[in-house]
């Protein structure tokens, strides 16, 4: 999960924006005013608040909040019988205590030599098998660490890992097309690839008899999704995805972020925030009036224009979600904005949802 792409801003509102003034060109915010009218809140209401400051953001709801990470900065818990999961309450892993070693999940660089420190403290095994749930270095990016293990990734991570050619990240010793089964000692590790979701190689990592399912960056228990649909590469593929994982008998799933363990409640909830923004971002498509941009923009630049239209179509459809969801996931006042353009763009680019943009008569 990573950020390049500059957010979307408000038809109203040309320069660039930041996650700093996101808020703002949701229409949230203006002059230093907190969110709170817009979401039914009087402005008394929401400055009495102190988790949430005027001009900042909503009140974490509680189903978004976890377990408090320890001065140590990370926090390891046994999830399932000899199945840890391991989270600096931003980032998640998990890793297996085997009668042949110790088997590890990603390494998020966040997490980092607190990996090895973690594990020490319920092993003295050292790491014997190492997984690639997929290419990216905030999930990955340690995995040095694990130095003489064998490694194991989707055919297309290896590809990827050479291109990047990241000395943290070692190529793998074994890879795969579709399934693979990782034997260690008595325990199984099922790593299924379902096609391009989040990244090319983004896979499934099952644990049958402990009912763990991990999948990253497609879940955020308790949250909205990282901007953007967490950047992901492949949006009809990412929206299948959460369908693909409930064909799975878990009871615990690991989403790789952010403050807390999921469970088959929360791949649920997540497909119904999704499916309100997708027909919200269909709706916005189709009434939203072009016309209106040019009162914001230069109309001799084309660029412009369409930017204010496609800011103008996402802002409309955020703000018929975010009220709904405020109080039920956490950021979804933050996100919702990008993750409605992204909705929007692949209405349009994907299914052909092309607005006042389609064919020419």
């Amino acid at each position: 999960m990573t950020s390049s792409t500059p957010d979307p801003g408000s038809p109203a509102r040309r320069p660039l924006l930041t996650r700093r003034n996101l808020l703002a060109a949701t229409g949230l915010t203006a002059a230093g005013v907190s969110a709170g009218p817009l979401l039914g809140w009087s402005t008394a209401q929401a400055a009495a608040s102190p988790d949430c400051p005027p001009g900042t953001t909503a009140p974490v709801p509680p189903a978004a909040k976890g377990p408090a990470i320890p001065a140590s900065g990370y926090l390891v818990e046994e999830i399932a019988d000899r199945v840890y999961w391991l989270t600096d309450g931003l980032y998640q892993m998990i890793f297996v205590t085997t009668a042949e070693g110790v088997v590890a999940v990603d390494a998020p660089p966040t997490i980092g030599k607190n990996i090895l420190r973690a594990i020490a403290t319920v092993t003295n095994s050292r790491v014997t098998h190492a997984i690639y749930s997929h290419h990216h270095a905030d999930h990955t990016g340690a995995m040095i660490l694990y130095r003489g293990a064998r490694f194991y990734a989707h055919m297309q991570v290896a590809d990827l890992l050479r291109q990047t050619n990241d000395p943290n990240r070692p190529l793998p010793d074994v890879t795969f097309d579709r399934h693979l089964t990782v034997h260690a000692g008595e325990d199984v590790l099922e790593l299924a690839y379902h096609g391009p979701n989040h990244s090319p190689g983004n896979i499934f990592i099952n644990l049958p008899a402990q009912r763990v399912l991990m999948l990253v960056d497609v879940v955020f228990p308790g949250w909205v999704p990282f901007a953007y649909l967490a950047e992901s590469q492949n949006i009809p593929g990412w929206l299948e995805a959460p369908a693909q994982a409930l064909r799975y008998p878990f009871d615990t799933y690991i989403g790789g972020h952010l403050t807390r363990l999921g469970t088959r409640d929360d791949v649920l909830i997540q497909q119904e925030y999704v499916a309100e923004l997708r027909a919200q971002a269909a709706s916005a498509i189709a009434t939203f009036n072009p016309a209106s941009v040019y009162q914001s923009v230069d109309p001799t630049n084309p660029w412009a224009i369409f930017r204010a239209y496609l800011d103008g179509v996402a802002s409309q459809a955020a703000s018929a979600v975010i009220p709904h969801w405020v109080d039920r996931l956490g950021g979804a006042d933050v996100y919702t904005l990008p993750n409605a353009y992204q909705l929007v763009e692949s209405l349009r680019i994907d299914y052909g949802q092309l607005g006042p943009f389609g064919i020419h008569p």
